[in-house]
């Protein structure tokens, strides 16, 4: 797989894992769910994100953030009331740890750079 976001906000163009959709109602591929972004006053933006994030940290505190706001009775898409900006971030570390952890597993003796 290439370096690309594997999730993003979906608008036009082709389908599949990672490509804008159509329209919102666009279908979402395997394995991954759609979700809302947007804080409040702030125009939302759906994401097709890997059901693997959901079991993460940082995307579980985001959820909790949802819960939060909008309790567990959200018909629908998912909506996370966070900055968009601030989605893509957490988005970014996500794919970052995974993808050393993917590199790592598969590569014997090769090691993470320390910032």
């Amino acid at each position: 797989m290439g370096g690309g976001d594997r999730s993003t906000r979906s608008g036009g163009g082709g389908g599949g894992h990672g490509k804008r959709q159509g329209s919102a109602t666009a279908a979402v591929p395997k394995g991954c769910l759609a979700v809302k972004v947007g804080h409040q006053g702030e125009e939302q933006q759906r994401f097709v994100v890997p059901v693997m994030y959901f079991n993460h940290p940082r995307f579980m505190q985001l959820l909790k953030e949802a819960e939060e706001e909008y309790g567990f009775d959200q018909k629908g898409t998912i909506t996370i009331p966070c900055h968009v900006e601030q989605f893509r971030h957490v988005q970014c570390m996500i794919d970052r740890e995974n993808s050393f952890r993917r590199h790592h597993h598969h590569h014997v003796g090769c090691f993470r750079v320390s910032f």
